[in-house]
């Protein structure tokens, strides 16, 4: 098999494509021939070696990745053989960019039959994102007002779907022109392109009273203002922060300091004299909860069968192509999602 391996931290020059001996499943597991894999910015993160829980749970060397989308050429002791053949989408807590991925049996899914493998492969980390944010989390009432991040990109895109299954009215913001119209055909009511427009300006305008959910995965380019424009009762979803990391491959220790220290720090006071909500979350730290994950998987993708969530737009690479692919991301100009294909 071949398999992405990141040795020690730095820039797109750390990422080794290897040959390995194929794994086999244990007790409870089945391998995933890969066909194709999601990337994701975290992924970009685990190779500067700035992701706390890359460190947390493997450390070094480390292959990235948490999504996968194949078929099932093996099964573990306890696993039902039917599954065999089976098109199927795997998470896993790293270990994603290889061509043959052994997980537990309760981290795979059936793939709807609308969808290609390639964009089942880019389903479950952004929907997972959004729908945890949202669901889990925000819990927006019919009518609620949402104002939605990086709304082009693929967390982004899968929470303004999610935010019209709840029946919000969603506002978007993009960084770029060429994004607008991508935002809209998505769902949102409204874009604002912050190049062409102040954001704040535009973002009380469209919502005088403030925003029930503010879904900011920026970091300290726009957390305190996304929290100044909360109405009474609302609250802010951390998911990430994007602005606040580096895009040029490698870390700058200067800037990520100076950043940290003018990040915002909510006081326990003012949430409650002023009724609103901060909340964050990392997927990667989910794991453990099977059961959350099960659920929420299981709801994404009856959406997506009903044609209530559309599947995020893809951009192939060949897996050998890995760090052209994340330069791509770190850019911040793609639209939906990138996806690698082993093989090709």
């Amino acid at each position: 098999m071949e398999k992405v391996v990141i040795h020690r931290p730095g820039a797109h020059d750390r990422l080794r494509l290897e040959e390995h001996p194929d794994p086999e499943p244990g007790a409870g597991e089945l391998r995933i021939k890969v066909a194709a894999i999601g990337v994701n910015y975290a992924d970009c993160i685990v190779r500067m070696g700035l992701y706390a829980s890359a460190r947390e749970y493997v450390g070094w060397p480390i292959t990235p990745g948490f999504e996968v989308s194949g078929e099932v050429d093996a099964v573990g002791e306890g696993v039902d053989p039917a599954l065999l053949g089976a098109r199927v989408i795997g998470l896993t807590r790293f270990g994603a960019y290889a061509s043959s991925l052994v997980v537990p049996a309760g981290q795979v899914f059936p793939i709807p039959e609308a969808l290609d493998l390639p964009r089942a492969a880019g389903i479950p980390v952004i929907a997972l994102t959004a729908y945890y944010g949202l669901f889990e989390l925000a819990h927006p009432r019919p009518g609620a007002t949402v104002l939605i991040h990086s709304a082009a990109g693929g967390v982004g895109s899968a929470l303004i779907q999610l935010a019209k299954i709840a029946g919000a009215r969603v506002i978007g913001v993009v960084g770029a022109s060429h994004k607008v119209e991508a935002a809209r055909a998505l769902g949102a009511d409204a874009v604002i392109d912050k190049s062409r427009e102040p954001l704040w300006a535009a973002a009380e305008r469209l919502s005088p009273r403030g925003y029930d959910v503010v879904c900011d995965a920026n970091g300290v380019s726009t957390l305190g203002q996304s929290y100044e424009h909360l109405a009474p009762t609302g609250k802010l979803v951390v998911y990430g922060f994007h602005s606040m990391l580096p895009h040029s491959g490698r870390p700058n220790w200067l800037r990520l300091a100076w950043d940290y220290l003018r990040t915002p720090r909510f006081s326990p006071l003012e949430l409650t004299q002023k009724n609103r909500s901060v909340m964050g979350f990392n997927l990667s730290y989910l794991f453990d909860r099977q059961d959350i994950l099960a659920a929420s998987m299981g709801r994404i993708l009856g959406w997506i069968e009903g044609g209530e969530l559309r599947s995020p737009a893809v951009t192939t690479y060949p897996l050998r192509a890995v760090a052209e692919a994340q330069r791509a991301l770190e850019s911040g100009q793609t639209v939906g999602k990138l996806i690698l294909l082993p093989g090709a």
